[in-house]
């Protein structure tokens, strides 16, 4: 076998260090193109190089090279016609330079998708955030359009609730108008701080649900407390919504069993928070169907966001019972 075929055989095998090193290929199948038979593999080679998008006077010194290497030989050993030099110097230069330039195309075009699909991915960006930032905008009109109607209306009853008070001789009157005074002042408080507008809620937080309790002792229902949270044991969050789990089943007991014994029962276990809230059968007739209307429903939204679970419904007894368990890792 000449050098010719030899050297034809080596650039062939080495081609796929194209995909690593697209420079020592293309050095390397200059040998075979001073024999003739490198054309196969040198284009492959160029494109190759043209896909890693070399500076365009770096890849122009590539297509020189190798148009040396294939002409030389070519000259020195024939003689040619000015015109058949023309041609052949052409033929070389469109050989060698064609698959490198197809190869940076093909590059520019693949870096093009790509940014194209960046500025569509960024674009879908800025349309969620604008959405988000017109739903905040919403829910902020909202929230100031609910402060500003039921505030004002649970100030007035504050304010007369302070002015029946004051006006009034007898203890009980005196006593209900504070208690009446004091229930608004917590109501625009709590308004206040779940619509994001109070300035600190460190009031809000102060409130457990002992003092919940004993509200409602206050206000006359009759309630029963089994278990205490510690403040360091159970997280902020978990706090917070078994307080309003206790909040709104005290709500709903007044509301639909007025009179009737309610038990709170709170167990901290290592892993979640269960609270049982019980409460008889208002008037002695038992409960078929299920109470609390939107607010339970809300409550419920609020336990499974929080991971939680909440079951409510008719008790053996003929009472209610509304069972929450909010783990506490929440």
């Amino acid at each position: 076998m000449g050098y010719k075929v030899l050297s034809g055989l080596a650039a062939g095998l080495l081609l796929p260090l194209r995909h690593r090193w697209p420079r020592l290929t293309v050095l390397l199948c200059l040998p075979a193109m001073a024999g003739g038979l490198g054309w196969a593999a040198i284009l492959v080679a160029m494109f190759r190089l043209g896909r890693v998008r070399p500076k365009p006077f770096e890849l122009a010194g590539w297509v020189l090279l190798t148009c040396v290497v294939a002409v030389a030989p070519v000259l020195i050993t024939q003689s040619l016609s000015p015109g058949s030099i023309l041609l052949t110097l052409a033929f070389v230069v469109l050989s060698a330079g064609a698959p490198a330039v197809l190869g940076l195309l093909v590059a520019l075009r693949e870096q093009l998708a790509e940014s194209l699909q960046r500025l569509a991915d960024a674009g879908e960006v800025v349309a969620q955030a604008k959405a988000e930032m017109a739903k905040s905008e919403e829910r902020a009109r909202i929230a100031r359009e609910i402060h500003d109607a039921v505030g004002h209306h649970v100030t007035l009853i504050a304010v007369e609730s302070a002015a029946l008070g004051a006006s009034s001789d007898e203890p009980s009157v005196r006593e209900a108008a504070t208690r009446v005074r004091g229930l608004a002042k917590q109501a625009l408080d709590e308004m206040r701080t779940t619509l994001g507008l109070s300035s600190t809620t460190a009031e809000a937080e102060a409130r457990t649900i002992t003092d919940l309790v004993g509200q409602a002792r206050a206000s006359g229902v009759d309630v029963e407390l089994t278990g205490e949270l510690a403040h360091h044991e159970v997280p902020g969050a978990v706090e917070r919504a078994a307080y309003r789990v206790v909040q709104e089943a005290l709500t709903n007991a007044s509301k639909h069993a007025p009179g009737a014994g309610v038990r709170v029962d709170l167990s901290n276990r290592a892993d979640a928070l269960r609270i049982v809230v019980t409460n008889d059968a208002p008037g002695g007739e038992p409960i078929t169907e299920l109470a609390g209307g939107a607010g339970l429903e809300g409550l419920s939204e609020r336990i499974r966001m929080a991971g939680g679970e909440l079951d409510a419904g008719p008790s053996e007894d003929g009472g209610f019972q509304l069972v929450a368990l909010l783990p506490q890792d929440s």
